[in-house]
């Protein structure tokens, strides 16, 4: 009878191995990692991302997470390049060039054209003495002490030290520049992340008749007909300016029930909640969510400068919405 093969115990190796990949990073984080940030938070251009084979995969990955938090840039291919794609690359762009050996022959026949154009070229590689360090006006150390592939063959904990620096470099960019999360939102509006940050609440609110809403004097019964008809689970309650004095929800019906109340006979005022909490219509949908989480309810009413009722909304909207 055959052993069955461990494959949680060659996973918990593969882990081990990137963890210290990833811990010896640290001793590279020095002048040339801040010379590096300086040179792409002061570029004119674009930042150009460029590498071959698996490097290639780690820099197209690079490139759209600088490009989405605010460091404009792309990936071109080193082979295309020597083909036409150099075409892409303006005299006012910086180069990022990922190479494990630093010897990638496709990047290196690239750094004549690149050093004429006047371009400035920053290489991560895991060889300091490389000649990709060595042409480079900066040279990001990725060294990694071994791969997790067994043959030394794949790379594996080099791939995932390069990335890890790609991240550094894109994060200490985003904060330079105090990029925040609507400029964030401005490159990713589609799917539920852009609608979770762009959003607002007068986006989903229902209005006009939608909006539930009774007078001081109204009797309990009707206030509750009222709260059946738009089904939202509570209605705003109001004086006679149309401005909202308290909410009446499920919630307090409970306890109206309770306390063997009338409902036939005893007024709205009598059992609202007053100085309740509202949003506004600027107010963005996931701030919204977090204020009802705060406060444990499940509705909202929306009011204007005024203080009057202008929209209503529940959490089945924000799910409809896609913002939770």
């Amino acid at each position: 009878m055959s052993v069955e093969f461990d494959y949680r115990k060659t996973a918990q190796r593969v882990l081990d191995i990137e963890k210290a990949a990833i811990d010896g990073l640290y001793q590279y984080l020095d002048q040339d990692f801040d010379a590096a940030c300086r040179l792409m938070f002061q570029c004119r251009g674009k930042v150009i991302v460029t590498g071959m084979g698996k490097s290639g995969h780690i820099a197209n990955k690079i490139a759209a997470t600088l490009a989405s938090t605010g460091t404009p840039a792309f990936f071109v291919h080193p082979g295309e390049a020597s083909h036409g794609d150099l075409g892409m690359i303006g005299h006012d762009d910086v180069v990022l060039a990922l190479s494990n050996s630093g010897e990638s022959d496709e990047i290196l026949s690239l750094l004549p054209v690149l050093k004429r154009r006047g371009l400035k070229l920053i290489c991560l590689t895991g060889n300091p003495d490389s000649t990709m360090a060595r042409e480079a006006d900066v040279h990001l150390c990725t060294r990694v002490e071994q791969e997790a592939c067994p043959l030394g063959l794949a790379p594996t904990a080099s791939t995932t030290a390069t990335l890890v620096m790609g991240d550094a470099l894109a994060v200490a960019l985003l904060e330079a520049r105090g990029f925040t999360a609507d400029d964030f939102a401005l490159s990713h509006p589609g799917g539920a992340l852009g609608k979770r940050l762009l959003l607002r609440v007068g986006d989903l609110m229902h209005k006009d008749d939608r909006v539930p809403k009774v007078g001081l004097n109204t009797l309990i019964i009707e206030a509750l007909l009222e709260i059946g008809r738009t089904g939202l689970g509570f209605t705003a309650v109001v004086d006679e300016q149309q401005q909202l004095v308290g909410i009446y929800t499920d919630g307090d019906l409970r306890r109206t029930l309770d306390h063997k109340i009338d409902v036939h006979h005893t007024t709205i005022d009598q059992v609202m909640t007053r100085h309740c909490t509202t949003a506004r219509t600027q107010m963005l949908a996931a701030e919204a969510v977090k204020l009802m989480e705060e406060k444990k309810i499940s509705g909202l009413l929306v009011v204007n400068e005024h203080n009057q009722p202008v929209g209503a909304f529940n959490m089945h909207d924000l799910l409809r919405a896609g913002v939770i």
